[in-house]
């Protein structure tokens, strides 16, 4: 659950602190006053790619922070009291950083964090739900199929290589000549190299001292001098004062622990001061040592743009091509093992991809009840879903199949896709079905997901607008929901309610966020309502509203 979210010089906000809540809380604002920016911004916190265009003119960075609360530590991450603290920043430059709980960590970190700390929904989903690809992906979703389908993909990868390691083996006698060249080339300079793991690293670090030996040898003189050596040195002052204080115990035992604790720094120092000096006895100038370990940084910095990145990666490759070399050179056997490898592989994948099918279309029966029940709650009572199943006759990673939703939003009317029959009205209400059911049951009562909806309700109004409002309430009674709306009738059913304003001052436009009171809310609602003018009717039609959504 989102408990904070801070946005400083990102777009038009200049700097907003926002707390959110448990329940339904509502974003709701005039057109263009920066609404769909704050869920922009949170969606940084889910691992979206950040782009130096996010910075505020004439700010040398963007910052978005979010302060999460979770049941349980995600793998690899320490929650502070329970709560975790995502921060983003984006430089001007177009360079960015990411940390969790203070500590620099990567996008592919938080990419993984990011499904249980919340989801999206926005417009732009929706033509995303015409793509048979996507889907594919909700059924996976909504069955757990995510086992099965990873055991499919890497069978799809072995048998792959399988298949082209051997289109290697029964190329052309020249072009086997030319691969054995250029592998027999590879293994060579690299083998040869005799690398060692972290080699580079401790390199770069001789290097450098080498490099800087006489800036060394003085500095690290002058702090033995500093600690021991000179007659006004620490540990010679430290010896004097230590001497005082053993003569004024003398006279006051109090202070014989003091001067205990005296003598104990001037140990510290003078060993201090002896690590000093043998770390200098060990360095000498040696300028043929720095040509050596220059050379040797350029070698395997040639081998690390030719094999790697790292060194790590330069000697797996190295172990492939030994591999391949072998494989070649025995082409006649390599061909028959990998030939029944092959075989084996494709028995493999097609039972699992039978099986996965065969799970597939046992989640799409039991999908369709719910989004049909979704539907109804909806205001589309009679809206029928299925899920129609194909046969692709190439094989993939995700396997053969290819699915299509279908509905048929009136009686009489045959089930098509969703492109074909949906309104833009009907399609808002559909995704909200079918993401309700994707989501299955909330998490932690204590500790909901994030779930974001930006206006989602585009294209309804009336009866359906109120539908959505109800079914969005129920949602966030196991979820935390933030909702972008400009429905009134929507509006009404929110536990906690935000406007969303903008402004300029200065010659700059700001953007601001209230969370509003009871007597607030009513006035933005009348505004929804009425717009500019706020009328008694508007304000009275409002109240109702509000009556309304209570008893919901």
């Amino acid at each position: 659950m989102l408990l904070q979210l801070e946005i400083e010089n990102y777009a038009v906000i200049e700097k907003l602190r926002l707390g959110f809540h448990p329940g339904l809380n509502l974003l709701t604002g005039e057109t263009g006053s920066g609404k769909s920016i704050l869920v922009d911004a949170f969606s940084l916190l889910l691992g979206a790619r950040a782009t130096p265009e996010l910075v505020r003119a004439g700010a040398e960075r963007a910052r978005v922070a979010g302060v999460f609360e979770l049941a349980a530590p995600p793998a690899g991450v320490e929650l502070e009291q329970g709560e975790l603290l995502i921060e983003r920043e984006i430089l001007a430059n177009g360079k960015s950083r990411l940390y969790l709980n203070g500590r620099l960590a990567t996008l592919a970190a938080l990419r993984e964090l990011a499904p249980g700390l919340g989801d999206i929904h926005g417009q732009h989903e929706q033509q995303d739900l015409f793509s048979a690809s996507t889907q594919l992906d909700m059924l996976d979703q909504f069955w757990s199929t995510g086992e099965l389908r990873e055991r499919l993909a890497a069978v799809y990868g072995q048998w792959t290589e399988a298949g082209r390691r051997l289109e290697v083996l029964r190329s052309s006698e020249q072009e086997k000549l030319r691969l054995l060249d250029l592998w027999k080339f590879q293994h060579q300079e690299i083998s040869q190299a005799r690398i060692k793991p972290g080699e580079d690293t401790a390199l770069e670090e001789e290097k450098r001292v080498l490099a800087n030996l006489a800036r060394i040898q003085q500095a690290g003189g002058a702090a033995y001098e500093a600690l021991y050596e000179s007659s006004g040195s620490a540990a010679a002052q430290v010896k004097a004062a230590e001497r005082a204080i053993e003569e004024l115990s003398r006279f006051d035992t109090a202070l014989t622990g003091l001067a205990q604790s005296i003598h104990g720094a001037r140990i510290n120092l003078e060993e201090a001061a002896f690590e000093i000096r043998k770390y200098l006895d060990r360095l000498e100038a040696n300028p043929d040592r720095l040509g050596e370990v220059e050379d040797r940084l350029a070698l395997l910095e040639k081998l690390k743009r030719k094999y790697g990145p790292g060194l790590e990666r330069v000697q797996a490759f190295g172990e492939q091509v030994a591999s391949q070399l072998a494989e070649l050179e025995s082409s006649e056997d390599s061909i028959r093992r990998l030939e029944a490898e092959q075989w084996r592989f494709a028995a493999e994948y097609g039972r699992l991809a039978a099986e996965l099918s065969a799970k597939r279309r046992e989640g799409a029966e039991r999908l369709k009840k719910p989004v049909e029940k979704e539907l109804a709650a909806l205001a589309m009572e009679r809206t029928r879903f299925e899920v129609a199943f194909e046969q692709d006759s190439s094989w993939t990673a995700r396997g053969t199949d290819r699915v299509r939703f279908l509905v048929s939003p009136n009686p009489g009317e045959p089930l098509r896709p969703l492109e074909l029959v949906a309104s833009g009205g009907e399609l808002s209400r559909i995704t909200l079905a079918i993401k309700t059911c994707l989501a299955g049951p909330g998490a932690n009562s204590r500790h909901p997901r994030t779930l974001v909806f930006d206006e989602i309700d585009a294209g309804i109004g009336g009866r359906a607008a109120e539908a959505v409002g109800r079914r969005l309430l129920r949602l966030s009674r196991s979820y935390q929901v933030l909702c972008v709306t400009h429905l009134p009738q929507i509006a009404g059913f929110a536990d906690y309610h935000y406007v969303v304003d903008k402004q300029v001052k200065a010659g700059r436009t700001l953007t601001s966020v209230t969370e509003l009171d009871a007597d607030q809310r009513v006035q933005e609602m009348a505004r929804m309502l009425s717009g500019a003018q706020v009328t008694s009717d508007a304000l009275r039609h409002a109240r109702q509203l509000l009556q309304t959504a209570r008893g919901a």
